[in-house]
């Protein structure tokens, strides 16, 4: 009986609502007096802490989870056009991490903390929950393998043979003689984020992009 080993990609790769946001912001403030910008970036932070603590609830959100650093001071000494060294300038900063999983509440908590003097949103990531991650990455890896059953069946009835069956599976670039494409390590899966921001009435609008999550595999058959 005539057998050929045919070796293929299998790829699939799905979009998924994203259900949780990280806020990455801070609070940033400058000035010729040390203590005065130490004592002015502490109460702005404390106002924002404030209004994070407020919303805070591990297990009903809106603000499951939260972290600040320590404040940062250091000193700038600038230099004018003339060449000639200025006044000390003093700056204090302290980053926040917000996660929320009501986006309602986002959009509302930064148009509240935005006019907080010194305070800047950074970027926000969009995600999954865990257990939908795992979920999505179970889906798209099983039919990332059916799709390799099928490119491997079209393969061989072209060349005249009936059937495929599997004799190696792995996660991408892990078969010896297929690397992975330029440009892109050995990874079985990626998920890739976006976000579009806009602003709409008196409301600011957050409209994340779907969650793309794909798989691509290597496989081999033997076609009888």
């Amino acid at each position: 009986m005539s057998e050929t080993v045919i070796t293929v990609q299998g790829q699939f790769s799905a979009y998924y609502p994203p259900e949780r946001a990280t806020l990455f912001l801070g609070v940033h403030l400058e000035g010729s007096n040390r203590d005065g910008v130490f004592s002015a970036t502490n109460e702005s932070a404390d106002l924002v802490r404030g209004r994070i603590t407020g919303a805070h609830d591990r297990a009903s959100g809106p603000i499951t989870w939260w972290a600040s650093d320590n404040v940062q001071i250091w000193t700038e000494k600038p230099w004018n056009a003339n060449g000639l060294q200025l006044d000390p300038v003093f700056h204090a900063q302290i980053g926040f991490t917000v996660k929320f999983s009501d986006f309602v509440h986002l959009a509302r908590f930064v148009e509240d903390v935005v006019p907080v003097s010194g305070v800047t949103v950074d970027h926000i990531e969009w995600t999954l929950t865990e257990t939908s991650r795992l979920g999505a990455l179970a889906e798209v890896r099983s039919r990332a393998v059916k799709d390799s059953v099928a490119k491997a069946t079209v393969y061989a009835q072209s060349i005249g043979l009936g059937t495929v069956r599997a004799i190696a599976l792995a996660d991408e670039g892990m078969l010896s003689d297929l690397s992975p494409r330029a440009g892109q390590g050995p990874s079985a899966s990626s998920l890739r984020l976006g976000v579009a921001a806009e602003s709409a009435g008196p409301e600011l609008s957050l409209k994340p992009e779907d969650i793309e999550i794909a798989a691509v595999i290597d496989a081999r058959f033997l076609a009888t």
